[in-house]
């Protein structure tokens, strides 16, 4: 056998025997493993924590929504709680203003009774007032359907239609809102 011959052969050899991992391979296979573990797990953490960071925005949220409408709600309450008690004293206010309209006025005697009960309301109408409570009174105002409601039409060349031309029965609101619509008499074109 040639030398040449003799090279083929033990390459051949050396190509057939096989190759065991060195420690070092090992290792770095083992390190990159360890790797690729850890990762995946600071991967599945940072999901975890972008969840749950997502979870704490909706919720801080959802609370600041919670408290504005309690807030309102409380708010709501203080305003009209006493809107039951104020629709108890309209007839009261009613009567008062009507006996007044009605007293003789004339009649020396009965003078003092009607100071007394015109005091009397007066210093009802402030106190009421005080609490939000305010008389609608829309004569000549053009006719809100959310204010006043319409006992008739009567046709009229003087004032332009769809205007207040008497009151029948005073309306009132508390804190803005309509507890009791005003009775009026609306205008309507004339025929």
């Amino acid at each position: 056998m040639n030398h040449e011959e003799q090279k083929v052969e033990a390459m051949e050899q050396v190509e057939a025997q096989p190759v065991e991992p060195t420690d070092v391979d090992s290792e770095v296979t083992a390190e990159q493993a360890r790797i690729a573990e850890l990762e995946a797990l600071l991967e599945t953490a940072l999901q975890k924590a972008s969840e749950e960071r997502e979870r704490a925005l909706r919720t801080a949220a959802e609370m600041e929504n919670l408290r504005r409408r309690t807030e309102l709600d409380v708010e709501k309450a203080h305003k009209f709680a006493l809107e039951k008690f104020a629709a108890e004293l309209l007839p009261v206010l009613d009567n008062m203003e009507r006996a007044i309209e009605l007293a003789d006025k004339e009649n020396e005697a009965l003078k003092p009774m009607i100071e007394g009960v015109e005091l009397t309301l007066k210093s009802m109408q402030s106190g009421v007032a005080k609490f939000g409570l305010v008389a609608l009174d829309p004569a000549n105002q053009p006719f809100d359907p959310n204010a006043h409601q319409a006992m008739s039409m009567v046709p009229s060349a003087d004032v332009a239609p769809n205007t207040v031309i008497a009151v029948m029965q005073k309306g009132y609101e508390l804190n803005g809102r309509v507890i009791r619509p005003a009775m009026v008499m609306v205008s309507k074109a004339a025929d």
